[in-house]
């Protein structure tokens, strides 16, 4: 996400290193290229008016300490200023005894998606017991979409076969107080665009029923007409925040330059993937760090800690320790690795990662899946006991798994590799390259 946005920013950056101190000139110079680069990545055109105006007047007009190089004075102008775009507050879902949240949009927006990610999410974050409410009676297996997602999750969905969604979803509320859930979410339908039916609709269940929150989701990938959307919508109902996904795909990312300065509803959430743990909190500080480079270390700690278990974790770093690290420990740390997600959408979240080359890295899940392979074609000796595996056994490996000796070799010699760097690293020789 903001790839296109994140390296023009980050050459305006480097380009204004060169100057000894800024002037007219050279910052007009490159604020043509931020306006460029926010043009091309679909920020609104008003909003890059005054974003630039406002960045041009103070690096031209703030008093800099001399420790302070124009670069450094530079970034710290477009940190504060990006922040500001984006809504300093961070806005979160509303935590209650008892919490009632609409999902709105239009359709293929993925509103069906994310109740199954924010009910997880609830689920893990606030210890919460969630309810999925099917309010969509019009779309051919809306119903049937929900309650896979529910069976996937291990959370109810609460259903009527009846042609009434205010009638459902007050049903639904009511059901979920009887029987103990705390987290209520209601899926909506959706259109192709916004029609007075859809509003209509929509309008009834909230003069009808009270709800904790109302949450547009919108496809980033719609571009400026986001706005539009989001305007369509709080018009006719009180949007508390929006939900923006497919900021992981092809989208420029620009969508969510605009939607908070132009519409003053906050970004709530941001789906990262198609998968139903998919899905973060808007953190406009850790958002900015992306854009400009920096990373985010504190979202791929956060990440990790969710997904990996720590058991075998700290059992590793005991072997790694004790210089006990075999193949069978290796074989555990990839299939923890492969509960990560992606490793460039990882690897992208480290401070420097475009200068040591890391967002551009592609990571093929086969070549994982052929280590495993190997690995997995030893015996438990072998494994324990990589130096034993010579020519026969190798031969045998290589047959055993699909691939070939020099597959074999490869692995095995990266796995030597891998122990000498660990070794060092315990050692106090070497320092991590960020």
């Amino acid at each position: 996400m903001f790839e296109n946005i994140s390296e023009r920013l980050q050459g305006a950056i480097h380009k204004i290193k060169g100057y000894g101190k800024i002037t007219e000139d050279n910052i007009s110079e490159i604020m043509r290229e931020v306006r460029l680069a926010l043009l091309e990545s679909d920020v609104n055109y008003k909003v890059v008016k005054e974003f630039t105006n406002n960045v041009k007047e103070k690096a031209l007009g703030l008093e800099v300490a001399s420790s302070l190089k124009p670069a450094e004075m530079f970034v710290k102008i477009l940190k504060d200023e990006l922040t500001e775009l984006l809504g300093k507050e961070k806005v979160s879902l509303v935590n209650k005894n008892f919490n009632v949240v609409m999902l709105v949009g239009l359709q293929g927006s993925g509103k069906t998606t994310h109740v199954g990610k924010l009910g997880n999410w609830v689920r893990k974050k606030y210890k919460k017991n969630p309810l999925f409410v099917a309010c969509d009676i019009y779309r051919p297996a809306a119903i049937d979409q929900l309650k896979q997602l529910g069976r996937k999750l291990n959370i109810p969905v609460y259903s009527e076969d009846i042609k009434d969604a205010v009638k459902i979803a007050e049903n639904g509320i009511k059901y979920a107080r009887e029987n103990g859930y705390d987290y209520v979410f209601i899926d909506t339908a959706g259109r192709l665009h916004i029609d007075d039916e859809l509003m209509n609709e929509l309008k009834r269940m909230n003069d009808a029923l009270t709800f904790d929150e109302i949450l547009l989701v919108i496809d980033s990938m719609i571009g400026q007409d986001a706005i539009n959307v989001i305007e369509g919508f709080n018009n006719e109902l009180p949007l508390t925040g929006t939900i923006l996904t497919k900021l992981d795909g092809d989208s420029k990312g620009g969508v969510a330059l605009s939607v908070r300065h132009l519409t003053h509803i906050p970004i709530k959430f941001v789906g990262t993937s198609e998968k139903l743990d998919g899905i973060m909190e808007f953190d406009s500080d850790r958002m900015v760090g992306r854009i400009l480079g920096e990373g985010d270390i504190q979202s791929l700690i956060e990440h990790a800690e969710e997904v990996l278990d720590k058991d075998i974790a700290m059992n590793t770093a005991k072997r790694l320790n004790s210089g006990k690290f075999d193949l069978e420990d290796f074989l555990l740390q990839l299939n923890q690795i492969k509960k990560l997600g992606p490793l460039e959408n990882m690897l992208k979240l480290i401070p420097g990662a475009a200068k040591m080359g890391l967002n551009n890295v592609n990571i093929d899940p086969k070549d994982i899946a052929h280590i495993e392979a190997i690995i997995q074609s030893m015996t438990p000796k072998e494994r324990k006991n990589p130096d034993i595996i010579k020519a026969s056994r190798k031969q045998r490996i290589a047959k055993g798994s699909g691939t070939s000796v020099q597959d074999v070799n490869r692995l095995l010699n990266q796995f030597e590799m891998m122990k000498k760097m660990m070794k060092q690293f315990k050692n106090g020789n070497m320092k991590m390259p960020f």
